[in-house]
C-alpha cells in the first residue's frame, strides 16, 4: 500500500495533558503563559490563555509552536539571518524567539509547543514540563 502512509498523532488526551502540565509548571514558578500545542502540519489543536499573561503573547506562543514544529527543533534554533525574512514570508507565523519545542514522541515528530508571556527561559521551563508530563522526548 504505497499510497496510505502511517502516522503517530497526538490525541485529545496528550493535548489536555500537555495544556494542564503547562499551567502548572507556570503557576509553581509565578509567571502567568499563553500556551500553544500545534499538530506536525502547524494547526493548532489546544490553546490557554492565563489570566495575567499578556495577550500579544498568544500570537507569538502560536509562532513559536509553529516553529518548531516546522524545523522539527527548537524555534530559537532559527538561524539568525533567516528568521526578519522568514518571519515576513509567514506573516509572523515562524519566530526566533526562545518557548517553542517539537513535540517528538519515539524519535516521531508529532507536532509542537509554544510558551510566551515569561523571559524566554521561563517559556522554556514551561514548555519542557509539558512534553515531560506526556513522556514525549527531550533532547
Amino acid at each position: 500500500m504505497s499510497h496510505v502512509v502511517t502516522s503517530s498523532v497526538l490525541s485529545d488526551e496528550g493535548v489536555m495533558t500537555l495544556l494542564t502540565a503547562a499551567i502548572s509548571a507556570a503557576s509553581q514558578i509565578g509567571q502567568p503563559q499563553c500556551i500553544v500545542i500545534v499538530d506536525q502540519s502547524g494547526v493548532t489543536l489546544g490553546s490557554f490563555r492565563m489570566r495575567g499573561s499578556r495577550f500579544q503573547s498568544l500570537k507569538s506562543a502560536t509562532a513559536k509552536a509553529q516553529t518548531a514544529a516546522s524545523i522539527g527543533g527548537p524555534s530559537h534554533s532559527l538561524p539568525e539571518h533567516a528568521r526578519v525574512p522568514l518571519a515576513i514570508a509567514t506573516h509572523g507565523g515562524m519566530t526566533g524567539l526562545r518557548g517553542g519545542l517539537p513535540i517528538r514522541v519515539g524519535g516521531t515528530l508529532v507536532g509542537g509547543i509554544g510558551v510566551g508571556s515569561g523571559s524566554g527561559e521561563q517559556d522554556e521551563q514551561v514548555a519542557r514540563a509539558a512534553l515531560d508530563a506526556i513522556g514525549a522526548d527531550l533532547d
